[in-house]
């Protein structure tokens, strides 16, 4: 198919986990299909909406076929900066965190990661909304941050 990066049988790396979205057989809506970092093989390119292109990517490990957005995937060989938290996940601050010597953030504050820097200098940071400062987005290193423990 012209205009598609990657061709048959070209190994790719998946760079956000993706989950069921309905169309995936056995398995309920929202649950995990595949793990960022993982990598697959493109069995098929096609084409969603006439403009969206659709590699079928076969994850040998986990032994399933997704389909798989240009935007998802890098090739195998790119570099790749794992990262511990996602798009979406909520996490907690585990120290304070100040900007220009004030602190903004208190130890323990629960926020959710916006966006994943991947290349920002000494490893990934996150761009993170915490609860406590409305309207303010901040970058902040992964080492500052901790796992919330998902709620019963």
């Amino acid at each position: 198919m012209n205009g598609s990066r990657w061709e048959q049988g070209e190994a790719v790396r998946l760079i956000r986990n993706v989950r069921n979205d309905g169309t995936y057989p056995g398995m309920d809506p929202g649950m995990p299909l595949v793990r960022r970092g993982s990598i697959g093989y493109v069995m098929d390119v096609g084409t969603f909406l006439q403009d969206q292109v659709i590699y079928s990517v076969n994850f040998l490990d986990e032994d399933r076929v997704v389909g798989c957005r240009e935007e998802e995937l890098i090739g195998a060989d790119d570099p790749w900066i794992p990262s511990r938290f996602e798009f979406r996940e909520k996490v907690r601050s585990a120290k304070g965190l100040s900007v220009g010597g004030e602190v903004l953030v208190p130890p323990g504050a629960i926020g959710e990661v916006i966006k994943v820097v991947r290349n920002a200098p000494g490893g990934a940071a996150y761009h993170i909304h915490f609860d406590c400062l409305l309207g303010r987005v901040l970058q902040i290193p992964e080492d500052a941050l901790e796992a919330v423990e998902a709620q019963e």
